[in-house]
């Protein structure tokens, strides 16, 4: 176990071990390294071939998702699947869920789709089946209902030859315990495993490392507990605590250099971390320079966040930042893209974002909407996995009706009722359209044709390639051009959009000349947006700490460092989640190279009113010596313009914020939960008073109050 504190060069270390192996006689398909981000595997894999040669390709890199994920196509079949078995995302998750509360009649008034979601995939990343979840742990009412779900929901998966994330940690588990051959075989492989980010495994990943590892199997973990920061999606850091007891022989060694930070941010950084109790004891320490010490930005409220960012939002914290981004510009002579701006929560985003658009400052973020997950591109990726996977029934039920052929949400709730008493497949009750008498003659023909037109691409798929099928598909469907004929921002973006993916088919092709459209879809289910991450384009980069992790910039600024923002609340359960809380901070503070600002403000504008706040306990704990205060926080006068500015940006409560809400314009598709799909006409007045005038598919047009429209973008 290599325990490698912030900066230490862990990555160095691992690429310069795993050619190190291969000089002394180790196969490179002997060889499996599992890293977190698709990013460091493909960073890490071409390090090594500068290193060893082009042999390094063969080595088995990759994440824990996507090594496993390739495990299971080769062998499906010994679960019940077939090997072009599709990959949910949470989205698709979520809305599978939603067609389980509607398939068993259930309604949970405290719960919405989106958190059962998130339940069962707590559940599945503890190893908890459906079964033992009622049996053992159900204790109400609710949570009986949920595991009802969860039951129904794992069945259609089944059912619809899909996986979702936790069970490509899952099933490779039930594989391996469940046929001994099948384990030997991998165990026969892999002489040489090595972990990155080992702090950061679940109980599902730790398992899968016992399974694959026997006497004469090596391994090499390496991580930093100081790091481990994503408990609540399963992470589990006594993995790394545990780790000379759960392997008898193993020795522990320690990398205590940074190369990263100054003095003063290491010394920052320590003065937070040392709180903690549950760790392991290092002692970093830097040749680099002291520095600058950290500043501390002390606020009046969040608007102060924002105001010194932008001219017309008044107060500390943003207005502070962008003075202080435009005085590092001209002093250091650093671009843009060398700032970080770290927040602890997304909806603080907005404040920020306003700010720098209004002081003309680039940006992008980082963990907004990914590309792979906008609607136009997962509208034609939906395409593309029917092509593949006829019983992936989230996707056909995504494309049905797009572009609109006439086929409404009523007539595709009578095909699935059909569907499910004769206990077929959508796509087969389309062939069969003409039975369910309860679909209008017109409607059933417009099905017809759209399956003719599905059959037709399907039997396209296994004579073009990649690109020509995606192409002629696209052109067919007339996306591209509707969206020109709309005409508008919105559709140009989106227009711009699925010219950029039919770009990425284009290279992918390129660099694997005899892909699949199998293949495609399994490389494109697993991407996140951090392996997208660029810091070509010069611009300041906003994101979220947990998002920021393994990166570093020159400068960063830590915002919202208030009680119950960061720490997130004050309800804390246990030492743990405090622990957990206090290393998220330690981590914004190792991402900097040179200098770190730090604010907090003394009020906040949530739920409706001013919130007062008190500045975070983490404040407290940084030794003195290590930062300088550079304002008080001075009250200001804001008038007519203060109010209108806070009319402007908090109509929607800080925690209940929602991006989409503030994306509506003419022209966006949208969902009702009650209306279904439709399209926006007009929006008119401002405030609570806003409202927005939208033609739906099935229930004609009407004009709602968007505060309580209940509305999203069509997705």
């Amino acid at each position: 176990m290599i325990v490698a504190g912030a900066g230490s060069g862990k990555t160095r270390v691992l690429t310069y071990k795993i050619a190190y192996l291969m000089d002394q006689g180790f196969e490179a398909s002997s060889i499996l390294a599992l890293t977190f981000t698709n990013k460091a595997a493909k960073e890490m894999k071409e390090r090594i071939v500068q290193l060893v040669g082009k042999k390094a390709n063969q080595i088995w890199m990759g994440t824990f998702h996507s090594i496993f994920a390739r495990i299971l196509r080769v062998e499906a079949s010994k679960l019940g699947y077939d090997s072009n078995f599709s990959i949910y995302d949470r989205e698709d998750s979520v809305s599978l869920v939603n067609s389980c509360l509607q398939l068993l009649n259930i309604s949970i008034d405290s719960l919405n789709a989106s958190a059962i979601q998130s339940k069962i995939s707590y559940l599945k990343n503890q190893m908890i089946s459906p079964e033992e979840f009622s049996k053992h742990m159900a204790s109400n009412l609710i949570e009986k209902k949920v595991a009802e779900i969860y039951k129904e929901y794992n069945k259609r998966l089944k059912e619809n030859n899909s996986m979702d994330f936790d069970d490509l940690l899952l099933k490779p588990i039930e594989l391996f315990n469940n046929h001994q051959r099948i384990l030997s075989k991998y165990r026969g492989q892999f002489k040489y495993i090595l972990v990155d980010e080992y702090q950061d495994t679940n109980k599902a990943q730790y398992e899968l490392l016992k399974l694959l590892t026997t006497a004469r199997i090596k391994i090499c973990v390496v991580g930093d507990d100081a790091q481990s920061i994503y408990g609540w999606r399963g992470a589990e850091i006594k993995n790394m605590l545990n780790f000379e007891k759960d392997f008898s022989k193993a020795k522990t060694f320690r990398l205590e250099q940074n190369y990263r930070s100054t003095g003063n941010i290491l010394k920052a950084a320590d003065s937070i971390i040392k709180n903690n109790s549950n760790q392991i004891k290092k002692t970093l320490w830097t040749e680099n320079n002291d520095g600058e010490q950290l500043s501390l930005i002390r606020c009046t409220d969040e608007k102060d966040e924002a105001f010194q960012l932008a001219k017309q939002i008044k107060k500390e914290i943003t207005f502070q930042l962008a003075k202080q981004i435009k005085k590092e510009i001209s002093s250091r002579k650093i671009s843009l893209n060398q700032i970080a701006i770290l927040y602890r929560i997304n909806s603080q985003s907005r404040a920020l974002e306003e700010a720098l658009r209004r002081e003309k400052i680039p940006y992008k973020i980082i963990g907004g909407v990914e590309f792979y997950r906008r609607k136009e591109v997962k509208d034609i990726i939906g395409y593309l996995r029917i092509l593949a996977n006829q019983d992936d029934e989230e996707s056909l039920l995504r494309i049905m009706n797009y572009p609109q052929r006439g086929i409404g949400n009523t007539s595709i709730s009578k095909m699935i009722d059909f569907a499910r008493k004769l206990n077929i497949s959508l796509f087969t009750t389309m062939s069969r359209v003409f039975e369910v008498i309860e679909v209008k003659e017109r409607i059933q023909k417009n099905v017809k044709q759209f399956k003719l037109f599905l059959d037709k691409y399907i039997d396209l798929k296994d004579q073009l390639s990649l690109m020509e099928l995606t192409s002629a598909l696209i052109d067919e469907l007339g996306i591209l051009r509707m969206y020109k004929e709309e005409n508008t921002q919105e559709s140009q973006s989106r227009y711009d959009n699925i010219q950029e993916l039919l770009a990425g088919i284009a290279e992918f092709s390129k660099e694997n000349p005899k892909a699949t459209i199998d293949d495609f879809l399994a490389d494109v289910s697993l991407i996140t947006g951090l392996d997208r991450f660029s810091d070509a384009e010069n611009s300041v980069t906003l994101m979220t700490i947990h998002a920021s992790k393994g990166l570093e910039f020159p400068v960063v600024f830590i915002t919202g460092c208030e009680e119950d923002i960061f720490p997130l609340n004050q309800k804390f359960d246990s030492n743990s989640k405090i622990e957990e809380e206090r290393r998220l901070f330690y981590v914004a503070i190792t991402r900097a190279e040179k200098k770190v600002f730090i604010s907090y403000a003394r009020s906040r504008y949530r739920f409706g009113e001013v919130a007062y706040q008190s500045k975070s306990r983490f404040l407290e704990e940084l030794d003195p010596s290590t930062y300088n205060e550079l304002n008080k926080g001075t009250q200001r006068k804001g008038g007519r313009r203060r109010k209108a500015f806070y009319d402007e940006m908090y109509q929607e409560d800080y925690d209940d914020f929602n991006q989409e809400r503030r994306s509506f314009r003419v022209g966006s598709r949208i969902t009702h939960e009650l209306f279904g799909n439709g399209k926006v006409l007009k929006i008119s007045g401002a405030g609570d008073m806003q409202k927005v005038t939208i033609a739906f598919e099935e229930k004609g047009t009407k004009t709602l109050l968007l505060k309580f429209a209940n509305i999203r973008l069509a997705s």
